[in-house]
């Protein structure tokens, strides 16, 4: 199996360098180029199409956002993680909105970061464990949420559960032994029953109401 290929964006060499350093610790991860700005990190994803992007937020010039838009509107399927020393909620939230696949602190123990940077590999939306409960807080003050768990069915409170635990589709079918399709169904009939609008959402508010397998 070929190692996971990362992209680094960021306008601090030091950092970077370090980052390659406890990258280069994980047998299956390697770093193939590093960048020093927005403009240069669009440039060498498109040239080497890595599998994940650590991507700063305040860049000179084009940050992080503009940077993350403009991957994501990229020929490429890079999964993007914003990496930060921003703990703003705003900046979390604008993040999400623009499809991020994460959003990890600097300050992030190096073991939690490698441990998040498979799970994004995975195809997992990844955030700090500082964060969790801020876009909680978030969600329940902006999405006005008046349905409950009650509203649920069995099989809906079960597909919620997993996806709680970062299941995707595929291996919660395989889990329940039912199609795809139909979790598909399941999954958004408790959106709507949940006032949310995301996998991320269900994620986030699952951890809120303490919701676990």
């Amino acid at each position: 199996m070929e190692n996971a290929t990362i992209l680094l964006v960021d306008d601090h060499p030091a950092l970077r360098q370090g980052l390659a350093q406890l990258i280069s610790l994980e047998d299956n991860l390697d770093v193939i180029a590093q960048a020093s700005s927005g403009e240069e990190g669009i440039i060498l994803a498109l040239q080497h199409k890595p599998d994940l992007v650590l991507l700063d937020l305040n860049m000179k010039q084009l940050n992080g956002i503009d940077t993350l838009i403009s991957l994501k509107n990229a020929d490429i399927n890079s999964k993007i993680i914003i990496f930060t020393v921003s703990d703003n909620e705003s900046d979390v939230l604008q993040a999400i909105k623009f499809n991020s696949d994460g959003y990890l602190l600097k300050d992030s123990e190096p073991e939690e970061l490698i441990e998040k940077i498979h799970l994004a590999l995975r195809g997992e939306f990844v955030i700090s464990s500082p964060l969790t409960q801020i876009m909680a807080k978030s969600l329940r003050t902006d999405s006005n949420q008046t349905s409950h768990l009650e509203l649920l069915t069995q099989r809906e409170l079960q597909n919620l559960k997993l996806i709680a635990a970062g299941k995707s589709n595929k291996e919660i079918a395989k889990k329940l032994g039912i199609t795809e399709s139909t979790v598909k169904v399941h999954v958004k009939n408790l959106l709507k029953k949940l006032g949310l609008k995301s996998r991320i959402e269900v994620v986030l508010w699952a951890v809120d109401n303490k919701i676990t397998l």
